[in-house]
């Protein structure tokens, strides 16, 4: 199947995220994306999903790739921000202090990482008597 350098450069772009088309060329805008798009969906390459569109498998063999599903990440345990997430998860959750001791790190390096892990988990707090208590969902 011949493809324009655009349709390349547009399917390679989406097979490197995974699938999703995103990426076009800069010099690609407006009803130019539209028409790309269209004949990528007329060829069968890639197929509209909710606002978007996203390769399939005639899409990936078109550039001679494969479509890889990613292996789930482990979660490693033995690390202090398991143990953070382990006292956020308390009834009870957990003061600063207590994280500090936890980890053996500095307030700004907890700090840090509560902002990191609430990304993934959500992480509330409260302050009472002048102390933030930091507590994780109950799903986490």
């Amino acid at each position: 199947m011949k493809l324009t350098d655009t349709q390349t450069a547009v399917l390679e772009a989406a097979a490197q995220s995974g699938g999703p088309i995103t990426e076009f060329p800069a010099n690609i805008r407006g009803g130019a994306r539209a028409k790309v798009l269209e004949g990528l969906v007329a060829r069968g390459l890639a197929i509209a999903e909710g606002d978007g569109h996203t390769l399939t498998d005639a899409g990936y063999a078109a550039i001679g790739r494969e479509r890889t599903t990613a292996k789930p990440r482990r979660a490693r345990g033995n690390t202090k921000n398991a143990a953070i997430l382990d006292l956020l998860c308390r009834p009870e959750g957990a003061t600063l202090a207590q994280l500090v001791e936890a980890t053996n790190w500095q307030p700004h390096s907890v700090r840090g990482a509560l902002s990191t892990l609430g990304k993934k988990v959500d992480i509330s707090s409260e302050k009472a008597d002048g102390v933030r208590t930091y507590r994780a969902a109950a799903t986490a």
